[in-house]
């Protein structure tokens, strides 16, 4: 029986999961969210046996009197969660907010599904000394990661020349920056082919969600930043691909469905019976460069990335509050990458050696972007 912990119950990968879980027979052990919104209760309620966690519950005395001892409240309750023995782990936390139960999930020797890129944007280096103390098992969730992953299964990594990451491009493909200035936050949200929560969206629209997985994929993989390529393929039927010495190529294909890199890390090294068939007849594969002069976020992330220390954590926490500030119209679209740039060139160079120095880092860069969203909004 698969005991299987949920962190992010109510987002996207969230009741995705539970999508998988309902397919697969499983009911899950844990259920966590970020607050006890009505989403997590009528969530809870469908699963009376499972545990509960609240990270910042609105109601702490009305979610106690209606859940009584199976409900927690506090990060620490979510990282319990995280530790629970023998846990299958999908952690679908959004943000900097899903690093600690990244870290509690694997030190206690689980296996984790990790859709929080953050975790190894912010604290790669960390996240893989939990993995390597605590002996389990990290299998990406994020469908670029997993099929990259996959297409490494069995191969030597001397073989490996390149791996590349697809992007769909977003909403935007093929428009100017001038095109740009006056994107709305609803215009932002249209992805075209893949359905997500807002801040996936909008940095997908902005191509900061695929400098993210860019960092993610060096630490992942242990793969150096020349080493890994984006390019922009519209119709997001092949998902990633690695490129090998000898010059050729194993690309990973299928829909654009989260639920399929999330099934695949809870039935690893086993594969499940999927929703539905795929049929590569009348299919276009079309790639294309990516525009990192209009889309400057994912040059900004590499340069990030390359400058290492406390840069990837500083991109990130800028990225949140850039993205946050444009949906709540106090930025415009463009604004995003340009708060993204102030704040990295304002940061110190430091040295990071613990997680602890990982949060205030983290503090510090959101404290930093905020500055830079009033200067833009003003």
């Amino acid at each position: 029986m698969t005991r299987l912990v949920l962190l992010g119950a109510t987002g996207s990968i969230g009741t995705q999961t539970l999508d998988v879980a309902k397919r697969l027979d499983i009911t899950p052990l844990a259920l966590a969210s970020g607050s006890g919104t009505p989403e997590f209760v009528a969530t809870a309620h469908r699963y009376r046996d499972s545990m509960l966690a609240v990270a910042h519950p609105i109601d702490m005395s009305g979610l106690r009197s209606e859940f009584g001892d199976r409900i927690s409240f506090g990060p620490d309750a979510v990282m319990a969660l995280a530790a629970l023995p023998d846990a299958v782990v999908i952690n679908g936390v959004v943000g900097f907010a899903g690093l600690d139960a990244t870290l509690a999930a694997l030190e206690a020797g689980n296996r984790l599904g990790l859709a929080n890129k953050e975790s190894m944007v912010t604290a790669g280096a960390f996240v893989r000394e939990a993995l390597q103390r605590g002996g389990g098992t990290l299998i990406p969730v994020d469908s670029e990661h997993s099929a990259l992953f996959q297409c490494l299964e069995g191969e030597p990594r001397p073989a490996v020349r390149n791996l590349i990451l697809t992007a769909s491009g977003g909403p935007f493909r093929g428009k100017s920056r001038d095109m740009l200035s006056s994107v709305t936050p609803e215009e932002a949200l249209q992805h075209p082919t893949w359905n997500m929560g807002a801040r996936v969206t909008i940095d997908s629209a902005t191509l900061a969600n695929k400098g993210l997985e860019v960092i993610e994929a060096h630490y992942l993989f242990d793969v150096a930043y020349d080493q890994i390529q984006v390019v922009v393929h519209p119709t997001s039927i092949v998902h990633s691909v690695v490129e090998f010495v000898d010059g050729s190529l194993l690309a990973h294909m299928g829909e654009a469905d989260m639920r399929i890199p999330i099934q695949y890390a809870i039935t690893y090294p086993d594969r499940a019976q999927g929703a539905g068939e795929f049929s590569i007849a009348g299919r276009t594969l079309e790639f294309e460069e990516p525009d990192t002069e209009v889309f400057r976020a994912l040059a900004l992330a590499y340069e990030a990335g390359r400058v290492g220390g406390p840069a990837p954590c500083v991109f990130n926490a800028a990225d949140e509050v850039a993205v946050a500030a444009f949906l709540a119209g106090q930025i415009p679209f463009l604004g995003i990458p340009e708060v993204l740039e102030r704040t990295l060139a304002k940061f110190d160079g430091r040295q990071v050696e613990s997680v602890a120095d990982v949060k205030e880092v983290d503090a510090e860069a959101r404290a930093l972007a905020t500055d830079a969203v009033r200067a833009l909004s003003r």
